[in-house]
């Protein structure tokens, strides 16, 4: 017997899963696994992991949306292979994606493309963002996690940075950083 799988997920705590999880049940979805993962990497998203790895030949994985699923073309395609691979069909409720036909394997394609290039255009205005408000002097950066005099009192005492760095419990280039920066 064929199952349908759903896979809902949000990319921060604070979004609600709901609704797409009400989705998935509408369409069929017996067994949904979610979680609150960024979608710009399969890494850490076990709930995914376990789906794909759980999933039989003729199951298939649903989601709302492909971005859903993945937000690079490089990821997408190593799902989806994995999936083919296995003979598990993806679809979405969404959009017209079906990989058990052909033209719903082309529509997917398409798609996994433009969320790539929506994701690099996004990134690309978040860092112009940056660097307008670093030239208007409102951006500073991450406030340091060490404190540089600190590691100059200590290499004034005569510690090397190996052992400044286990003394303080920061990384051995956080103290090169440190150094640079205060000279």
């Amino acid at each position: 017997m064929n199952h349908i799988y759903g896979y809902a997920r949000v990319s921060s705590t604070d979004q609600d899963l709901s609704i797409q999880e009400a989705a998935l049940k509408a369409a069929g979805a017996t067994v949904i696994r979610s979680e609150k993962k960024t979608g710009t990497t399969t890494k850490g998203r076990d709930e995914l992991a376990t789906l794909i790895e759980f999933a039989r030949p003729g199951d298939t994985i649903i989601v709302t949306r492909i971005d859903r699923l993945a937000r690079s073309i490089g990821d997408l395609s190593k799902i989806v292979d994995e999936l083919t691979t296995k003979g598990v069909h993806l679809k979405a409720t969404e959009q017209p994606i079906d990989t058990s036909s052909p033209a719903g394997r082309a529509f997917l394609q398409m798609l996994g493309v433009f969320a790539e290039f929506e994701t690099a255009i996004r990134k690309e205005r978040q860092l112009e963002g940056i660097a307008k408000a670093k030239a208007n002097g409102v951006y500073k950066g991450r406030t340091p996690k060490i404190a540089v005099d600190e590691v100059m009192k200590l290499i004034g005492a005569g510690m090397r940075p190996t052992d400044i760095a286990k003394e303080l419990k920061i990384g051995r280039a956080s103290v090169y950083r440190a150094l640079a920066n205060d000279g």
